[in-house]
């Protein structure tokens, strides 16, 4: 037995609490694992809470990203004592997640954690990064003018710390978009959509591009095909959650070698796994900054 936060069906909605689970019932896989580290992400505070149909099976282990030690491994790659990272996959949807002291996954989803990145940086880093670091490798051909969106101004000193150059309010690239604005970037991450993503793509220069990585804003798109047709503008579309392997581990080289350590330690809180849910509520009413770690053991 061993401790994990546990998603049940109920009458109305889903409950989550933090129960003994037996190792018996956690699912099939290749590789047994002892998590020891993972974090808080937007659709992490959707499965806690219900408030969005995000788990698909129940019960529900909660949580997409884990970093670990490997325990038992039936997979030709991986053996007792190996570091890993996993993200993804349906981990916390439809394969029991990272919420938990142990996981048992697929060999072939994990990534080697890198020399010289602790368990703990990795989650700190977590999908959220992993998943920008993607969109950075689809985008880095272009210029490095970084210009940050936000819709609490008063962090303007809080993002500039971390690289912007400018910060802009989101109500800026919110309402209808035109079909072309005033050329503004070469290029963006955009992890909103709709109206957002429309605005993003009518502003960007000449052959720029914008990697789409989210949907917080909604699934719709009302753009027209001007800026790809006169403006050359490419839309890249970043998958973190089914991403080939190959490129899941270029990303994590590139993130232990570019990411600055000091500043991803000043972004991060740390919490237990029995505050996990408080702060699931949390993360969906906007009232979390920067990055949140969870220690498991």
């Amino acid at each position: 037995m061993f401790k994990a936060i546990r998603i049940d069906k109920a009458d109305k909605g889903t409950t989550a609490t933090l129960a003994q689970f037996d190792e018996a019932d956690l699912m099939e896989g290749d590789v047994t694992i002892r998590v020891e580290w993972s974090t808080l992400n937007y659709k992490d505070g959707l499965a806690l809470t219900g408030k969005a149909p995000v788990v698909r099976r129940f019960p529900m282990i909660p949580g997409i990203d884990l970093a670990g030690t490997v325990e038992q491994s039936s997979h030709p790659q991986w053996k007792a004592g190996d570091k890993v990272i996993c993200n993804g996959w349906g981990m916390g949807e439809t394969h029991l997640g990272a919420y938990a002291e142990k996981a048992r996954v697929k060999g072939d989803w994990l990534v080697r954690l890198p020399d010289g990145m602790s368990a703990r940086e990795a989650m700190a880093i977590g999908t959220a990064g992993y998943t920008a670091m993607l969109a950075v490798l689809a985008l880095e051909q272009l210029g490095h003018h970084v210009i940050a969106s936000t819709g609490r101004m008063s962090e303007a000193a809080y993002l500039r710390n971390l690289g912007a150059s400018e910060v802009i309010d989101r109500n800026e690239l919110t309402g209808p978009a035109k079909p072309l604005g005033r050329e503004r970037w070469a290029g963006g991450i955009d992890s909103v959509g709709s109206t957002t993503l429309a605005n993003l793509l009518s502003m960007t220069k000449y052959r720029g591009a914008i990697a789409a990585c989210g949907l917080a804003g909604g699934m719709d798109l009302p753009s027209s095909v001007a800026p790809f047709i006169l403006r050359g503008v490419c839309l890249l579309g970043i998958d973190s959650v089914m991403c080939p392997i190959e490129l899941r581990r270029v990303a994590w080289k590139r993130l232990a070698s570019d990411l600055d350590s000091r500043k991803l330690a000043e972004i991060t809180h740390e919490i237990g796994l029995d505050q996990v849910m408080e702060a699931g509520a949390r993360i969906l009413a906007g009232q979390v900054r920067g990055r949140i770690v969870v220690k498991i053991a």
